[in-house]
């Protein structure tokens, strides 16, 4: 599988073209600015668009893009943006041979999900290289993200690649191996423990 990060509009988001290379198909992880994102598929089929949460600066334009490239946008059901496909956690779907699977990470938002496609996973603003995403916006739940992060994202091999949502960190991605030795908010902690975290 080949990805392609491209950084787009002003908040420094990552929106990511991923391609089967025997086949063509592949699939979109967010939106921003469609026109740009479309001429970046140019020869695929793009089969799928991912939101990875609800936010305006990872859907805006999603419609727009989804007719020009045929593809069908796919969101959690509790996504309230415009898409035409829900998903639950370990829903699996096919582009060309690959095997994209969903993960449901709810913390930043009650909606997010995380994308993982051969060994690559895509957080949106769940991680970031040497963060993780804020509690404090509406739907926001601290106790939510410590599940997502620390009994789901965290049990993945070591050599998974991170790919988050923004260009917040000293590197555009990382590895799970990384995250769990460097990032600060991973550090082991009890519920409670990181709840306090995020509060500070």
């Amino acid at each position: 599988m080949e990805v392609k990060q491209l950084k787009i509009g002003a908040l420094g988001n990552f929106v990511y073209v991923c391609w089967d290379t025997e086949t063509g198909e592949g699939f979109i992880v967010d939106s921003c600015e469609p026109e740009k994102i479309a001429r970046e598929t140019a020869g695929l089929k793009i089969r799928y668009i991912f939101l990875t949460h609800g936010h305006f600066d990872h859907t805006y334009g999603c419609e727009k893009l989804s007719e020009i490239l045929g593809a069908k946008i796919v969101a959690h059901s509790g996504n309230r943006s415009f898409h035409h496909m829900d998903v639950e956690d370990g829903a699996e779907l096919m582009a060309g041979k690959i095997k994209i699977k969903v993960l449901h990470t709810p913390g930043h938002t009650a909606d997010s999900i995380c994308i993982l496609a051969d060994k690559k996973l895509f957080t949106g603003d769940t991680l970031f290289v040497g963060e993780c995403g804020r509690t404090d916006l509406p739907g926001g739940s601290s106790e939510a993200l410590y599940h997502s992060l620390f009994q789901k994202i965290l049990l993945l091999e070591d050599v998974v690649e991170v790919y988050p949502g923004h260009d917040y960190g000293p590197r555009p991605w990382s590895t799970i191996g990384h995250e769990r030795r460097h990032n600060y908010t991973l550090k082991p902690r009890t519920l409670e423990e990181f709840v306090q975290f995020m509060r500070e």
